[in-house]
């Protein structure tokens, strides 16, 4: 069982830890000694973090698996048990993704844009960070490296609450990034865990406006959905990956087998997975069949629609339900369109502004599907596992921000800072 819906559900709000308070306090204490980090003792602290992880890796994994055995027996799904689990191998790529943000630039104090004022007033405006982040996650003890290693590069101190099917891992991973912090000469309440105060410390985190400069949720539809109805913290949304791929009329068989084969296999866990096809009605029964057959080959359940289940046999019949789900499991729905703007239509009404992807041959088409679809990442002919901030460059990410904020779409570095300007003058007063 996850803390997604104990956050959803309306409750007394209990009284305030003063335990949790002192520990927002030492946030923003810490936040103030890294706004004015210099970039190289920011990196050799990330190098730190990342030589730690893989030389504790023994420790984590012990930690992990007793993550793990409880999700088993709690009834954790099979999409969250592999969001859960760490193992060498995630470690080692964690570490990767670490030592990628060390070689990142460091957006603190970048220039936006400047002018000079007629009378000789100079204009600045930079980069800052943020100050102190909250984020609230579920069963992904990665996101507890992700976060603090970007928050750490852009000058941010963060407050983590992972939930309690991770409550383990994550004790060990925050023991982990703080001891490598303090033996490099920052303060350890850079990154902390609050999740011993359990649910009431989400929700009080939720309210610590002042103590919090921007909290950042990342998880199911009814976790990020709940957080912000619930925070008096400004926030910025991640949501949930109910993700279309639709074939065009136009679509060729070959790369429309590999592409939605991909999108659906390679990790149906994550929230780029692609949860619905949609098949335009004069290519259905072409690319149907092999698209279908590669995927049952890889065990994945088919919800079809009365027209697709005309074409292809032995599949569960579609409801209203699966066009709105995330599935985060080998679960395909399948829907038959008359044409590209039902198929848009369907987008807009299901869709969680995630990432949709068209496979077409018809130019005309393919610029229609990126300029009137409106999601975080509009692709044409890519799979939509590409929606994610190491294939985007950016070393990790904190989450793909489906809003239409400062950021959207996969969030890296940039995503965590805010601007201030500075004003250089010589003396000038206003007339």
């Amino acid at each position: 069982m996850t803390d997604t819906a104990v956050v959803a559900e309306p409750q007394a709000a209990s009284a305030d830890s003063p335990a949790l308070v002192s520990m927002l306090e030492a946030a923003r204490r810490a936040s103030v000694v890294l706004a004015t980090t210099k970039t190289d003792v920011k990196n050799a602290a990330l190098e730190a973090v990342a030589v730690a992880v893989v030389a504790n890796a023994e420790r984590i994994v012990a930690a992990n698996a007793l993550d793990l055995d409880a999700g088993r027996e709690n009834g954790l799904s099979t999409g969250l048990q592999d969001r859960l689990r760490l193992d060498e191998a995630r470690l080692l790529s964690l570490a990767g993704a670490v030592r990628e943000i060390v070689a990142l630039t460091d957006p603190v104090g970048q220039v936006v844009r400047g002018s000079a004022l007629p009378n000789g007033v100079g204009l600045t405006q930079v980069r800052v960070p943020f100050g102190v982040i909250g984020a609230i996650y579920e069963a992904r003890p990665n996101v507890t490296i992700d976060i603090a290693a970007l928050a750490l590069k852009s000058g941010n101190a963060v407050v983590l609450r992972g939930g309690s099917a991770a409550l383990n891992s994550n004790r060990v991973l925050v023991d982990v990034i703080q001891s490598a912090l303090e033996a490099s000469g920052l303060p350890r309440e850079a990154v902390q865990t609050i999740d011993e105060f359990g649910r009431d410390g989400a929700r009080q985190l939720m309210r610590s406006r002042g103590h919090v400069d921007v909290l950042i949720p990342r998880g199911s539809a009814d976790l990020i959905d709940a957080v912000v109805a619930e925070s008096t913290v400004p926030v910025i949304e991640t949501g949930a990956g109910v993700v279309h791929v639709y074939l065009d009329e136009s679509a060729d068989e070959g790369m429309a087998v590999e592409i939605v084969h991909n999108a659906k296999v390679q990790r149906p866990s994550v929230c780029n997975a692609l949860e619905t096809l949609l098949v335009h009605a004069s290519s259905a029964d072409r690319l149907l069949p092999p698209v279908i057959a590669r995927l049952r080959a890889s065990g994945v359940t088919i919800h079809a629609d009365e027209r697709a289940s005309a074409i292809v046999a032995d599949v569960v019949p579609a409801t209203e339900l699966d066009w709105a789900t995330e599935y985060m499991s080998l679960d395909l729905a399948v829907r038959v369109v008359d044409d590209l703007d039902a198929a848009m239509r369907h987008i807009r009404t299901y869709s969680t502004h995630h990432t949709e992807s068209i496979i077409t041959n018809d130019l005309a088409n393919a610029e229609r599907f990126l300029a009137e679809v409106d999601s975080a990442v509009v692709m044409v002919n890519a799979s939509t596992r590409f929606t994610d901030g190491g294939e985007f460059g950016f070393g990790a990410e904190v989450g793909i921000s489906t809003q239409k904020l400062h950021a959207r779409g996969p969030m890296g570095l940039g995503e965590l800072t805010s601007t201030k300007w500075i004003v250089r003058g010589t003396g000038q007063v206003r007339a």
